[in-house]
């Protein structure tokens, strides 16, 4: 009789510990599952915003390298010609996309050599600058090359 009421304490006891989790666990469980969701998620967001940024950066650099690029094939005459280079110009960020997308609108400006010197009249300074929208967020990019009547070869010796 002894052994079957120690038995029957031993299972009854045995019950209780493994009968379920308390409230306050469960919260706690809860919240911290709650805590890890929310992080991950927001790393996520992070690191497709940060690889957006990254794209965009990417494009505007190419469309002023692009743009620099182009000033190689034209002729000294061409470069001071007024209104031969467009002063303005836009640029989708996709340009085999039927969507639109994000379109960077930029300028080229031709200035005159900076410094005084007697090559001075041989050299234009271009100024090439990239604007567009991510969002809310105003960016900008620019770019300051200069263009000698010469190329490299002449214009200093």
């Amino acid at each position: 009789m002894k052994t079957k009421s120690l038995l029957k304490n031993a299972a009854c006891g045995s019950r209780r510990l493994s009968a379920g989790f308390s409230i306050v666990e469960v919260c706690v469980g809860m919240a911290v599952v709650g805590t890890s969701a929310a992080a991950l998620f927001s790393g996520f967001t992070s690191g497709f915003f940060t690889m957006q940024l990254a794209r965009e950066n990417l494009r505007a650099t190419q469309i002023l390298q692009e743009k620099t690029e182009t000033l190689r094939l034209y002729s000294w005459d061409q470069i001071n010609t007024s209104g031969f280079i467009p002063t303005t110009f836009s640029a989708p960020y996709d340009p085999n996309s039927t969507n639109g997308g994000i379109t960077y609108h930029g300028t080229l400006s031709l200035g005159s050599w900076p410094l005084a010197t007697s090559y001075s009249n041989d050299m234009r300074q271009v100024t090439v600058t990239v604007n567009w929208q991510t969002g809310s967020l105003q960016r900008s990019r620019s770019f300051t090359t200069y263009v000698a009547r010469n190329g490299l070869q002449n214009y200093i010796y």
